[in-house]
């Protein structure tokens, strides 16, 4: 047996399921120009993982946003879907100004950051009505969002997330998307860990596990540390 399989049956026995793993990895847009596609994903710094040509026309080019574990596939002969019909293809940025600014620079027609006025009003292709300018006025996690789209018309949408509800959080694994997801947990935990000294009337030496537990608590759903 492979490390990875045994892998695999130790995640399964930890959580009491039979379930295998079902990793959505892989989006597939249509577009009409597959190297005119490839050039503008490109130029958005995003990594390219494949392109492959066959001899019946088949082609298929796989680009993955940085630090995504979702990537996009594009190519001929790949959909029926007509050019430009993909919408609300979701990014996920921990700030959305500097998300939207790194995509102006690599030459993204980004439109301006807004906060949804009334449910559903980032995901109205037209955008005509719902959205209100500027980011969400206390940056609620979920709330603040900016849009582009590919040559074809294919609509991307950022969106801030800044702290995840814990039903979006795998309780077996800890991880941080980004430095600021990082930075933000620490405070909190910091916070918690001021209030837990008061309770115990003395400082604890032992800090760095108390963090540690808080933070693996935190996204996991659980009770913190006492």
């Amino acid at each position: 047996m492979s490390t990875l399989d045994e892998q695999s049956r130790q995640t399964r026995r930890s959580d009491g399921s039979d379930t295998v793993d079902l990793k959505f990895e892989v989006a597939v847009i249509p577009v009409a120009d597959a190297d005119r596609s490839k050039a503008f994903y490109a130029g958005l710094g995003w990594r390219l993982d494949a392109d492959f040509s066959f001899d019946n026309g088949f082609r298929v080019v796989q680009f993955t946003p940085p630090r995504s574990p979702c990537s996009v596939q594009f190519g001929t002969k790949m959909t029926d879907a007509p050019p430009g019909s993909a919408h609300g293809l979701y990014l996920i940025v921990s700030d959305i100004d500097a998300g939207r600014d790194q995509l102006l620079s690599r030459g993204a027609k980004v439109g301006a950051v807004f906060h949804s006025g009334e449910p559903g009003a980032q995901l109205d292709p037209e955008g005509e009505s719902g959205r209100v300018s500027g980011p969400d006025p206390d940056h609620k996690s979920y709330s603040s969002f900016a849009t582009f789209e590919d040559p074809d018309g294919n609509s991307w949408l950022l969106q801030e997330v800044t702290d995840r509800l814990p039903g979006r959080l795998d309780p077996t694994i800890t991880s941080f998307s980004s430095a600021g997801d990082l930075a933000g947990a620490l405070r909190r935990a910091a916070t918690a860990h001021g209030q837990h000294e008061k309770r115990i009337g003395e400082e604890d030496p032992d800090w760095p596990d108390w963090y540690a537990r808080f933070m693996a608590a935190e996204q996991a759903g659980e009770d913190p540390p006492l």
